[in-house]
């Protein structure tokens, strides 16, 4: 299976969140959220299903303050770090994109 690697994940704490840029073939960047939860990660467009814009306001601040769910920092809504689906926020009931991803030798690789 060919996929992208986006980073180690050792790299994230875990029930923590890095945003990263990654360019594609066709040369455009695409803005991704890494999330660990023990040994499994959770991989979403870094874009709210609400505005479109990227869900932090500074690096890697993606988790409300209470550790429970990802914020978008715009108007609030919180999603589950581990479906991306929104409980709460003007975006209720809807999802972060979901990225394929898998663990290989302790890295986090997406699809091409």
């Amino acid at each position: 299976m060919s996929g992208r690697v986006i980073c180690r994940l050792d790299d994230l704490k875990d029930k923590s969140a890095r945003g990263y840029d990654v360019a594609l073939d066709d040369g455009d960047v695409i803005s991704l959220i890494v999330v660990r939860k023990g040994e499994a990660a959770f991989v979403y467009r870094n874009r709210c299903p609400h505005t479109g814009i990227n869900l932090e306001w500074q690096p890697d601040q993606f988790f409300h303050p209470d550790g429970a769910f990802l914020q978008c920092a715009t108007h609030g809504a919180l999603f589950r770090p581990e479906d991306g689906y929104c409980v709460r926020g003007p975006c209720a009931g809807d999802r972060l994109e979901r990225i394929n991803a898998r663990i290989v030798d302790g890295e986090v690789v997406v699809s091409a």
